[in-house]
């Protein structure tokens, strides 16, 4: 039987491997019509005139609506870290007055047939007035409207006392960094299809993903909806990573129509409207300054930052600002902090959450940071992390700031120890002694580290339902999203694990919003410490049902039986041979006791876990090409408890091959005018597995999280998190210091132009 812990394969990918997905793209209903978006050319402009009379009048369109269609529609609301005062920057469905990017929808057709709708598209006529665009948020502010300047807001994070700290600081630096922008790039792009049920008058949208609850209550409100008149449920999904699943024009508009017509819907996103109209992010410039000690203990950080935020502020609202500042000191004392962050709109596509948002970046900084004291001291980067780490043995360790609405309370970790564990796992000695060779001989090669904090298992809640049928199998339904995580394989072992079942005789349903009154959904790396711990609660009370049942079959004591994992069975404790009742058995009686049994948990938690790691490179730059190869890659993580070692390596080895890309490949372009560049895959650069290394893992499971039953903490976003920061710290080693990487993405051209300044 399968135990917590098991490394063992995901009951999700046998339907998957044989190719029976059911993505958006495969849900087709009777009657059936199809929506296209206009969108605009320009990057900012007045609309001065639609004409959409001849597109109108081609058979098979049914109707084409413009932003006049319709005035009491809200634009699209905040689900996070949202303001009163950031409301005017709100994107609606269809542009109004002005078009702030070029992909921003401006009408949207409705036609039989998608070519038609195609083919309708090129009869609108649309006069817009061009207007000067903001290229850059660390630019002078220009204006977002007739009224309002694009300075949305400031961030701003502070403890200590920087001002004093500064006039007694023995060193100081300053420093410039830039994180390009880049997303996630999912393999299948965003999708929507919709149904009815007349009779009851229920739309269902089929396609959500990440939070079909939060986003079936912020479309209900926007649409002035019955709550039991919309449901939405996700199919599989071809990647989320953030990016996927919050609310954009497209869902509000698709609904509205469904509702208008009466009619089933479709639309599926092409690639180039992916690229320039789904969440782009990162996009961030610092200037920091620190203050050292001789001995490399810093005193002060005292940091400022530019988030390019796009267009508008969508539904994330200024998250990734928010967790930039307030996670940038990292596993680091800095007993004086002090960070603001602009958050400011340009005329590009619009920006949200991308994998470890905020913290990409801010690992980024802090690292090159610790790399940039080393240096000027003349130490290892290493000695300055040992002199800087928050000692262990003041966990819980409390910062003086809060984030996404809880308090910062590094949970558990003993970070040292963990830098100590991976210098001894890879035997660093060895490694270092064959590049110092390899370097002799004329290779330009090195060795780069980045030291990370997450955070994770965000709240307040998590709910589930747990049922046993009448063949003694278990259903367990969940408010959570699976975007590929291996929900059902975590959630089926900690049940497997505490009943002694079958993995096969546990069903795990999710995204389905009539399911289940409830739910977080899939974000902030949440859904193994949440819906798992709640999970362990549901399963704990079946437990209890399950040996009070067999205690009267076998007529013995409660607290004298087990449930035996390895046979299955429930027995006498420290009983060989004695009475036992299989478990299949017990959950048969269960049901036939009530049939209409079900469970229901809630977990809840008002702070967040906080795991930590250590990534490692070697990197080689090729003296001809100045292309660079990652020859050796190693994440060091400590997870507290891993309920599949398994999964956690799948999800960090995708994390690491995310972050190449935005470390050396991936950066969305404009041109003068703000007119995209990258809007296919022969432009926008994506690593392939020739580019990806072997990456080893190792799972430590040392500090455990004291704020959940399974102790566990999450892994979504570990493998993504230091990759910036690693392999530029090994590209300026590899040139032994001379020159220093604080941009991203890292290019041959970088390379060869700094190596020039410097020789």
């Amino acid at each position: 039987m399968v135990r917590i812990g098991d490394s063992i394969k995901r009951n999700e990918d046998p339907i998957l491997l044989r190719g029976m997905g059911n993505f958006v793209a495969d849900i087709n209903h009777v009657g059936q019509i199809y929506m296209k978006v206009v969108r605009s050319n320009i990057a900012f402009g007045k609309i001065r005139n639609i004409d959409i009379d001849l597109a109108l009048q081609k058979k098979g369109i049914i109707n084409i609506w413009t932003s006049t269609d319709f005035n009491n529609i809200p634009k699209i609301k905040f689900r996070m870290m949202g303001f009163s005062e950031l409301e005017n920057y709100q994107q609606p469905i269809l542009a109004k007055n002005f078009v702030r990017y070029v992909g921003e929808p401006i009408a949207v057709i409705f036609a039989t047939d998608e070519h038609l709708a195609e083919e309708a598209e090129n009869l609108i006529k649309i006069e817009i007035e061009t207007l000067p665009a903001q290229s850059s948020a660390s630019e002078k502010p220009l204006y977002f409207d007739d009224k309002l300047k694009n300075d949305a807001c400031t961030v701003e994070k502070e403890y200590g006392n920087v001002e004093n700290a500064s006039k007694d600081s023995q060193n100081n630096l300053t420093l410039s960094f830039y994180v390009g922008r880049h997303s996630g790039v999912p393999l299948e792009t965003r999708g929507l299809s919709t149904s009815l049920d007349l009779e009851n008058n229920i739309i269902y949208l089929h396609g959500a993903a990440k939070v079909p609850h939060a986003n079936k209550i912020i479309l209900g409100e926007m649409l002035n909806l019955d709550p039991f008149g919309l449901e939405l449920i996700e199919g599989h999904v071809g990647g989320g990573f953030g990016v996927r699943g919050e609310i954009y024009p497209e869902d509000v508009l698709i609904i509205l129509a469904t509702k208008e017509f009466k009619l089933p819907i479709k639309w599926i996103e092409s690639r180039k409207e992916n690229l320039i109209s789904t969440n782009h992010s990162r996009d961030q410039k610092h200037i920091t300054n620190v203050g050292f000690d001789n001995r490399g203990f810093i005193n002060y950080m005292d940091c400022e930052f530019f988030t390019d935020q796009g267009a508008y502020i969508r539904t994330h609202g200024i998250t990734v600002s928010e967790l930039t500042a307030s996670m940038l000191p990292g596993p680091y004392l800095i007993p004086n902090y002090r960070c603001k962050g602009h958050v400011r709109l340009t005329n590009k596509t619009p920006s949200g959450t991308y994998r470890s948002p905020g913290r990409f970046e801010s690992t980024f900084v802090r690292e090159r940071v610790i790399d940039a004291v080393a240096k000027y001291l003349g130490k290892s980067p290493n000695e300055v992390r040992k002199i800087n780490f928050i000692p262990p043995n003041l966990m819980p360790y409390k910062r003086d700031m809060n984030t996404l609405g809880t308090e910062i309370i590094f949970d558990s970790g003993d970070y040292p120890k963990l830098l100590e564990n991976a210098l001894a796992q890879m035997d660093i000695t060895k490694i270092n002694l064959e590049v110092k060779k390899r370097k002799k001989e004329g290779e330009i090669i090195g060795v780069g580290f980045g030291y990370f904090i997450e955070k994770s298992g965000l709240g307040p809640f998590d709910d589930v339902k747990l049922r046993v049928n009448q063949h003694g199998s278990i259903q367990l339904i969940t408010g959570v999203a699976s975007i590929g995580q291996g929900v059902e394989t975590a959630m089926a072992q900690i049940i497997c694990d505490r009943i002694g079942t079958n993995m096969n005789d546990v069903t795990v349903v999710h995204g389905n919003t009539e399911l289940i009154e409830r739910g977080m959904g899939a974000f902030a790396t949440r859904v193994t410490v949440m819906t798992g711990s709640a999970t362990l609660k549901a399963v704990n009370e079946l437990r209890k049902s399950m040996l009070r049942l067999a205690s009267k079959k076998l007529q013995q004591s409660e607290v004298k039986l087990i449930i035996n994992n390895d046979n299955g069975c429930v027995e006498l404790e420290n009983t060989i041979g004695g009475p036992s009742i299989p478990v299949k058995e017990v959950l048969k009686e269960l049901y036939e006791e009530d049939r209409d049994n079900e469970i229901l948990a809630t977990f809840e938690s008002a702070h967040m876990t906080y795991p930590h790691g250590l990534h490692f490179a070697v990197v080689n730059i090729d003296r001809l090409t100045w292309d660079i190869k990652i020859e050796k890659y190693c994440v060091f993580y400590d997870v507290g408890r891993s309920v599949n070692p398994l999964l956690l390596e799948g999800q960090i080895v995708g994390g690491v091959a995310q972050g190449i890309g935005g470390t050396l490949f991936e950066e969305f372009k404009y041109d003068n005018s703000l007119q995209p560049v990258s809007t296919s895959f022969v432009d926008y650069k994506i690593p392939t597995c020739k580019e990806m290394p072997y990456v080893d893992c190792y799972i430590y499971q040392n500090d455990k999280a004291p704020g959940n039953p399974l102790g566990v903490k999450g892994a979504g976003e570990a493998g993504i998190n230091a990759v910036g920061a690693t392999i530029a710290s090994a590209i300026d080693d590899a040139f032994d210091g001379k020159i220093n990487i604080d941009t991203l993405p890292v290019t041959p051209n970088i390379i060869k132009h700094a190596n020039e300044l410097n020789t």
